[in-house]
């Protein structure tokens, strides 16, 4: 096992790229269910205003997930395998299995506890990233560290989205099903995801070290004494309490963002099967070339985030974090109203590149900007309570939104799409207004 030296020095590119490469196939398996998943409970005879209660069980096991792993993992000291792996290495091994019993979901029920399964450990193995690059990182590398972390999420995202496009027009594999079933190009879309995520994670265990924390030595495990549940939720509510001012700010910046992204993931991909290409049952050829469509306009904004994340580190040297992230969630925002503008399908590709640059700074700016004001000891802790204001929203959106589709909307789901392009502009105007990189708290 690779060991570090006893300091944090400037790593190279390989490095950087070898703690990074995990990332690429954790984006595989969360952009697989994100293309997906609104379709799988269409096929599966769910209406649209039900699929965002479908969502919730995902939210509410990270509410509690995220910060309990980011603590755990703050106390977890092995010499071999090190603080933040075995966390990785655990949650890719459960979200593989649940990858492949996804496609073969029956009814409603079984894919959305599937997908319980799926979010809980994505959870526990994506959280733990996230304090990985402040670990290793020296302040002035975290923005390359986060950024690098985009670019694997763009790579892996674009190959996921497209992969039920790839099946069928490259592999020929059918891409309709009987009622009540799921196609062939997204059960072998899915069987290959789980492929990508269990391999790029283990790339990631086998090729990073790890620094101790600073009170032991590098050969030895932590040595203090077990605290226990309670201690441990004491701690999370002691850090909510005393969160820095930054990350306050910062933490409803996601709150308004976030539901933006959760309402393109509903309900994208079937607002252009219908709005855009006309169908109106889920059996329809027209309804699965809508979705397959959808799926490759999603792989295109993921590419968008991958040639994107090159530029970031010098477009934030240039402008700041701040306004960097306010102009990149203008863009997405923009991106997500003019949806409802299309009059020809290949127009998406002009939406889905504003979405693109803004998925590339959502994923790396916040988390930059946050990292410098936090205890070295709680960076863990920290980055699963900011994780709060990602699932919180979502909650909300999976409770509540589902009466605002019925009830104002009429179910329609271009709309909604539109809603959430709104929320992300408000995202961008707070950004801007109350964040001060100044401020060293």
């Amino acid at each position: 096992m690779p060991s570090l030296p006893p300091e944090k020095s400037t790593l190279s590119l390989v490095q950087v790229l070898n703690m990074s490469v995990g990332f690429f196939g954790i984006q595989f398996g969360w952009d697989l269910q994100r293309a997906n998943m609104g379709p799988i409970y269409e096929y599966l005879h769910a209406n649209a205003d039900s699929i965002p209660l479908l969502f919730l069980a995902a939210p509410l096991t990270g509410l509690l997930v995220q910060p309990v792993i980011g603590y755990m993992s703050d106390h977890t000291w092995h010499p071999r395998w090190g603080r933040r792996r075995p966390y990785f290495f655990a949650g890719a091994v459960v979200s593989t299995i649940a990858l492949v019993i996804m496609p073969h979901s029956s009814a409603l029920w079984m894919a959305a506890g599937l997908l319980w399964i799926l979010d809980t450990f994505g959870n526990v193995a994506m959280e733990p990233f996230r304090a990985f690059v402040a670990d290793k990182l020296s302040e002035k590398q975290r923005t390359q560290g986060f950024v690098m972390q985009s670019l694997m999420v763009g790579l892996g995202g674009s190959i996921a989205s497209a992969l039920p496009w790839m099946m069928t027009n490259w592999l020929h594999f059918k891409n309709t099903a009987a009622s009540g079933t799921i196609p062939d190009n997204v059960k072998w879309s899915f069987y290959i995801g789980a492929f990508f995520f269990l391999s790029s994670v283990l790339y990631t265990v086998f090729t990073s070290g790890e620094y101790p924390p600073a009170d032991i030595p590098a050969g030895d495990k932590i040595k203090e004494p077990k605290k226990g549940l309670g201690a441990g939720a004491r701690e999370i509510m002691e850090s909510i309490a005393t969160m820095p001012t930054r990350m306050k700010r910062l933490a409803l910046v996601q709150f308004f963002t976030w539901p933006g992204l959760f309402l393109m993931w509903f309900y994208y991909s079937t607002a252009v099967a219908r709005n855009v290409f006309g169908a109106t049952s889920e059996t329809q050829v027209l309804y699965s070339e809508g979705i397959s469509f959808a799926g490759l306009t999603l792989s295109y904004y993921s590419v968008i985030t991958f040639l994107f994340a090159f530029l970031l580190p010098s477009i934030a040297g240039r402008l700041g974090r701040k306004t960097t992230h306010s102009l990149c969630l203008l863009c997405g925002a923009f991106g997500l109203i003019s949806v409802a503008f299309v009059s020809n399908k290949y127009m998406l590709y002009g939406c889905m590149t504003g979405v693109g640059i803004a998925w590339a700074s959502i994923l790396s700016m916040p988390y930059a900007m946050l990292s410098g004001v936090l205890p070295e000891n709680k960076i863990g802790v920290y980055m699963g309570i900011f994780n709060f204001f990602i699932v919180l929203p979502e909650i909300i959106a999976s409770l509540g939104f589902g009466w605002v589709m019925k009830h104002l909307l009429h179910n329609d789901r271009l709309l909604a799409v539109e809603i959430g392009g709104g929320l992300m502009f408000l995202a961008a105007l707070i950004c801007y207004l109350l964040i001060d990189e100044k401020e060293r708290h």
